[in-house]
């Protein structure tokens, strides 16, 4: 039951990042382009798995985009804005189709398999 509701928590964050994005009249093609960016943090899986887990799951948590989005709604700064929804579409992504966050015993083995 928890896997499938961070499956639907995923699917609405994206749904509405998306949204928001688009209902603010950015580019389409660019979500599109970016909305598959935030996976460059695997890049850390080169030095080892810890800081390849620590790196990933720092990249696919909400705190950065949201911080991101803050300031980019309270002072109307569109690339801002346009970072942070393209980035929590990301990770409401990876969450409806069960990607989750990484333990540092092994990539594949992530938070929502345990559950």
């Amino acid at each position: 039951m928890n896997q499938i509701l961070i499956r639907i928590e995923g699917f609405v964050v994206l749904a509405l990042s998306a949204y928001f994005y688009l209902s603010s009249g950015y580019s389409w093609g660019l979500f599109l382009l970016l909305l598959l960016f935030p996976d460059i943090f695997m890049l850390g899986y080169a030095f080892n798995k810890k800081v390849g887990a620590y790196v990933y799951n720092l990249a696919h948590t909400f705190p950065i985009p949201l911080l991101l989005l803050l300031p980019g709604l309270a002072y109307s700064i569109d690339v801002l804005i346009m970072i942070g929804f393209i980035w929590t579409a990301h990770i409401g992504m990876d969450r409806m189709v069960g990607y989750g966050l990484k333990y540092e015993t092994e990539f594949k083995e992530t938070h929502i398999q345990r559950l």
